[in-house]
């Protein structure tokens, strides 16, 4: 479960953004939809994840956050001992919408394949 308690916190103020941005960097990369997200590889790194925010909206009972997420992906080996591919890191982007409930601060998050403003 997502709890993103400080994005609440800071909603109406100028730092809300910042805050967002520094909660979902936060979070546990498994309760993200990223693996789901991937493009150019088959597993998601360890990797730090970068986050952009694309749109803030609001209705009666959520904040709703469109986000822009950098990540990266790593493609698996063959799994032999004497496999010679490195293990390389590759780029990877997706859109990630996070609905924060106004009373809770429960989060889901949710990808958003194919969707453009």
């Amino acid at each position: 479960m997502i709890t993103l308690l400080k994005a609440l916190e800071a909603w109406g103020t100028p730092d809300f953004e910042d805050v967002l941005k520094d909660e979902i960097q936060n979070i546990d990369a498994e309760l993200l939809p990223l693996q789901a997200g991937l493009s150019h590889s088959s597993y998601v790194s360890d990797a730090e994840i970068g986050v952009v925010t694309l749109r803030i909206t609001e209705s009666p009972n959520f904040i709703h956050a469109k986000t822009g997420i950098f990540y990266a992906g790593i493609i698996a080996g063959s799994c032999c001992a004497d496999d010679p591919t490195p293990v390389c890191e590759q780029p990877e982007y997706c859109e990630v919408q996070f609905d924060i409930d106004k009373k809770t601060a429960q989060t889901t998050a949710t990808l958003l394949e194919g969707q453009q403003d």
